[in-house]
């Protein structure tokens, strides 16, 4: 699926030209079609690694993450804000623009050996995605991929997961 964003953003009715942003990607998850053929080319990429368990961070790694979990028959994982959690945890901090923030996973979330692709719905700076795999390598998990819907090239977030098979199905 080679989606050029800017096309498919004008190709949506009504969508507004100014104030768009590329962080949201609502107008993808919008057209059940584009969305379902998305996880779909995660869902294949995913089996090629021999992929057993997937991790996403918060909620925008869910709803990549959980879709191909469900076609592949294999877990999903969130990776998450402290919040509620109600068993013990590994964390790990990252950085952002205003601070720093952490990332929490069960414990018993990832077995040692585990093949696990982490999912996200866009790559931007990497630090979630970086986060999260630290999180997986701290349970023995052994990240084989990464998968997003969109890449924000400038941001650079691929110079922190550049050891980790990748798969962008659009950039910006």
């Amino acid at each position: 699926m080679s989606v050029n964003l800017r096309d498919y953003i004008a190709s949506v009715p009504d969508f507004p030209e100014k104030g768009v942003t590329f962080r949201d990607i609502s107008p993808l998850m919008a057209d059940g079609v584009a969305y379902a053929q998305a996880t779909d080319e995660i869902a294949a990429y995913a089996k090629k690694l021999g992929v057993e368990m997937i991790v996403g961070p918060e909620a925008r790694g869910f709803i990549v993450g959980c879709p191909v979990a469900y076609k592949m028959g294999i877990g999903f994982a969130p990776a998450r804000k402290k919040g509620k959690l109600p068993r013990p945890t590994v964390s790990a901090s990252y950085g952002l623009e205003y601070g720093q923030s952490t990332l929490y996973l069960h414990q018993d979330a990832i077995k040692p050996g585990q093949r696990v692709l982490v999912t996200d719905d866009l790559l931007a700076t990497g630090g979630t995605i970086a986060a999260t795999i630290e999180l997986v390598e701290a349970l023995g998990g052994i990240v084989v991929g990464t998968a997003f819907l969109i890449e924000l090239k400038d941001l650079k977030g691929r110079d922190k997961i550049k050891n980790y098979d990748m798969l962008a199905l659009m950039d910006f």
